[in-house]
């Protein structure tokens, strides 16, 4: 098995199921691997508002990465770091999807809005959509991330700024996330470590899509749900049960009775 000194995870077809909650078997296992001195860090495409749950509050176990890494907040070293798109871009890409009436919304620091009126509480499993504003005031805002659904892959637009900027494509090829070119789990993962004096190679990631893809080939030991994509399971170390069959769970249990094993004295 493997010795992880740090576990990073996923939320969104990882850590929690197909409910979009925790199950009691997961947040046990989450709290005796904090208790075992494992570092717990929680790294997801969901911004602040949305990763509160009814059993668990996850802030109070680890580390919250947000958006993909643009927002994350660390309890050990107590600074928070943004990494905004720059402004030039997101008013460019804002401009030409207004012309083109696409899905667009974008992420403000926690605040959520639109073009035009949507309706994501069913897609997105939110409780709310995001407020619309004015061409003219949404240009203004300084985006954290920008978000398109149903939007056409081989667009010219998204062609266009894949050097300049970090695309994303998720959710069953439904949702083109966009931040800036420096954001992504690994970057804020490699900032919290080096703060925490561990390395890479000490770390477990779990996960189970593309926005994962670059923790996988960075952590020493990357564990692919049983739903994840293809493509993450070729990379992957390990293979779990899928979401619903409390995969994190059976690995971290895995991972401290191998430990207690190895170590009969402590």
């Amino acid at each position: 098995m493997f010795h992880a000194k740090a576990m990073v995870f996923d939320l969104d077809g990882t850590l929690l199921n197909s409910n979009k909650q925790l199950s009691k078997r997961t947040i046990t296992a989450l709290i005796a691997a904090r208790d075992n001195g494992i570092k717990l860090i929680f790294a997801t495409a969901r911004p602040p508002r949305v990763t509160s749950f009814a059993n668990i509050e996850l802030a109070q176990l680890g580390t919250m990465v947000y958006y993909n890494g643009a927002y994350f907040s660390c309890p050990v070293t107590n600074i928070e770091k943004h990494y905004a798109i720059p402004h030039r871009l997101s008013k460019e890409i804002i401009r030409k999807c207004h012309e083109e009436d696409a899905n667009l919304s974008i992420e403000v620091m926690d605040k959520w809005y639109s073009l035009k009126p949507l309706n994501y509480r069913a897609f997105m499993h939110v409780n709310h959509d995001p407020i619309p504003l004015p061409f003219a005031q949404l240009i203004q805002l300084q985006a954290t991330k920008i978000l398109l659904t149903d939007f056409p892959l081989n667009a010219p637009l998204l062609n266009h700024y894949q050097d300049e900027l970090n695309i994303l494509i998720t959710d069953n090829n439904r949702l083109v996330q966009i931040m800036a070119k420096e954001v992504a789990k690994e970057h804020a993962t490699a900032y919290l470590l080096e703060k925490l004096k561990l390395t890479f190679s000490e770390v477990a990631c779990f996960g189970d899509d593309y926005n994962d893809f670059g923790l996988f080939k960075k952590c020493g030991f990357p564990v692919a749900m049983g739903n994840a994509v293809s493509a993450l399971k070729q990379i992957a170390r390990h293979q779990t049960s899928t979401n619903d069959q409390d995969g994190v769970a059976v690995v971290i249990e895995q991972m401290l009775c191998y430990s207690r094993s190895s170590n009969p004295a402590t």
